[in-house]
């Protein structure tokens, strides 16, 4: 079986990586190749994270390697699409696709159809609005990453919609070592993501001041770059994806706040997925699927106000004890549900189902 992936990202794109790249080995072993053609380049990335302006070629080189990357698609069995195939574009290639008898899975872990739906806009509203829905009505098969993106593809009348969540791989998350840090050290309260995302942390830049300010306290941002978050103090370390894991480590806490907005419902919380496979209990806001993820007193705490957000770091801050029990029990959790381990036989049936045309 010979698949075309048609991703949004090359590697160093955390969707892409997340949601593709890292099941292609483990599907090799079981005899379903799996090509893979990245819509945006390196270069976009980079300068992406970087903070800079986009070249128009850049876009336009992102357009042309699509679609000759689907003249190729008779050479596959199934078409594995990452949300859409032409951003920005009426659903046209997936439309064609279906008629064609050409068969796609698509994949979500962002709510994009609110990138339409929800824009300023009226004419993108009008025109892009129920985009997503076709595509999802087109496909084999929707794959989303949480039951806010299932409920839309369901709605939007799709054949099959199946829940894979975001996962880590274990191989590349291995059990951690049990915590030697050094009492007289300040704790480490951390986030991980990208400039680009670390807006998400200014809702809560008042407790993040309060742990900034703190001696004892360090608030270490991994990924931000150079983004103004409202809050001075903050230890700042670059992120690699070969120093992911050790730098996820360094942490005593991980945190993820989210805003109760219709974009933010439709995150899939992987940065909780990555500090609880480290071992580390989680501070998260109520929205979407961290709800589902974070079990308070259990493997972490849920916090809707500064006064919510201050008491629960607090408490973790000051109980090392609590820290690794609720360390040890966010770890089992990824392990059961959230590992690529756990969900590589469902994604493999998914996808030998749709090249098949089993619903």
């Amino acid at each position: 079986m010979k698949i075309l992936a048609l991703g949004r990202y090359t590697p160093l794109g955390a969707s892409s990586r997340v949601r593709l790249y890292q099941y292609i080995p483990y599907l090799a072993e079981q005899g379903i190749q799996v090509e893979i053609s990245a819509f945006l380049s390196n270069a976009y990335l980079q300068a992406l994270y970087a903070q800079r302006g986009r070249k128009p070629d850049q876009i336009v080189g992102a357009y042309l390697r699509r679609l000759a990357a689907l003249f190729q698609a008779r050479r596959f069995d199934l078409l594995w699409i990452e949300k859409e195939l032409f951003p920005w574009l009426p659903a046209l290639g997936e439309t064609l696709l279906e008629r064609l008898g050409m068969p796609y899975v698509v994949d979500y872990d962002d709510a994009v159809f609110h990138n339409y739906d929800d824009h300023p806009n009226r004419l993108i509203r009008a025109v892009l609005g129920d985009k997503i829905d076709r595509v999802m009505r087109n496909a084999r098969a929707v794959v989303a990453g949480n039951a806010y993106l299932a409920e839309r593809a369901e709605r939007a009348g799709a054949a099959r919609v199946e829940i894979i969540p975001s996962v880590i791989d274990l191989n590349r998350y291995p059990e951690p070592a049990a915590p030697t840090r050094d009492p007289s050290e300040p704790v480490r309260i951390g986030w991980i993501g990208t400039p680009s995302t670390a807006e998400f942390l200014r809702p809560v830049r008042a407790p993040l001041q309060r742990i900034a300010d703190n001696p004892a306290l360090r608030l270490t941002l991994i990924g931000a770059g150079d983004t103004d978050i409202g809050v001075s103090g903050a230890e700042r370390v670059g992120w690699s994806e070969g120093r992911e894991y050790a730098l996820l480590q360094m942490l005593d806490i991980g945190i993820m706040p989210l805003a109760d907005l219709s974009w933010e419902r439709g995150k899939c919380g992987y940065k909780l997925i990555q500090y609880m496979a480290c071992g580390k209990p989680v501070v998260a806001s109520p929205v979407g699927v961290n709800a589902e993820i974070v079990e308070p007193g259990i493997n972490g705490f849920l916090a809707s106000s500064d006064a919510e957000w201050n008491e629960a770091l607090e408490t973790l801050a000051g109980n090392a004890t609590l820290r690794e029990r609720m360390g040890r029990a966010a770890r089992e959790k990824i392990v059961r549900g959230y590992s690529l381990q756990s969900q590589l036989p469902r994604l493999s049936e998914i996808l030998t189902a749709a090249c098949r045309g089993q619903s």
